[in-house]
């Protein structure tokens, strides 16, 4: 008894993590983080901002998700229509569609490769333990094709500035102290944010 209640105990630790790997909260992180690298900031906005920002996108894109999970698995077995595992499985249904619509095809077949699973007929077929890690994995891959897209303009902004700071014999002067102003001028005129967040949200219809 006691070695169950450290196994539960460890579960419900590692439940948090798990969801969060389940859901877009990877992607959204590692962009908001690509951005500030990209405008040359260290600290601003600071790593509670971003992971609150994640977290309530997240939460607004995996709500129809949430909705579904409760109306088929959570409120039955409130009411004692079904079973704990009946529930447990159908909560996975709609997280394995959602997952399987944003997965690669390349990363589903790594892990069935690394699993030493037949070759499944369809996504529907592929094993909770291969998509998952092949979902994140996607997820990685997403995220930073996001930020490295996002470095490009920065950089060239940052090029500029110590192409003409060494012409003007400015050596003296670090270029960062000029571009990290023009960066943020930049990004504040074009209303960085809303296309920013516009465009990674809509990456996920």
């Amino acid at each position: 008894m006691p070695w169950s209640i450290v196994v539960l105990l460890t579960l419900l630790t590692l439940i948090p993590s798990i969801l969060l790997c389940m859901t877009p909260f990877a992607r959204l992180l590692i962009v908001f983080h690509f951005l500030r690298q990209a405008l040359g900031l260290q600290a601003t906005p600071s790593n509670q901002t971003l992971i609150g920002l994640s977290l309530i996108l997240t939460f607004f894109l995996m709500q129809p998700v949430g909705a579904t999970i409760n109306r088929d698995s959570v409120q039955p077995l409130q009411e004692g229509k079904i079973t704990s595992s009946e529930a447990l499985n159908r909560a996975t249904v709609p997280l394995r569609q959602f997952m399987s619509h944003y997965v690669r095809e390349k990363d589903i077949a790594l892990f069935v490769e690394l699993a030493k699973e037949p070759r499944p007929r369809d996504i529907n077929d592929v094993p909770l333990r291969i998509l998952l890690p092949a979902y994140i994995l996607s997820e990685l891959k997403a995220g930073f094709q996001i930020g490295a897209v996002l470095f490009l303009p920065f950089m060239v902004v940052d090029m500029v500035v110590a192409s003409i700071t060494t012409s003007v014999g400015m050596f003296q002067l670090p270029p960062v102290v000029i571009s990290t102003p023009l960066k943020l001028l930049l990004f504040m005129m074009v209303d960085g944010w809303d296309l920013l967040i516009g465009s990674v949200m809509r990456s996920f219809n």
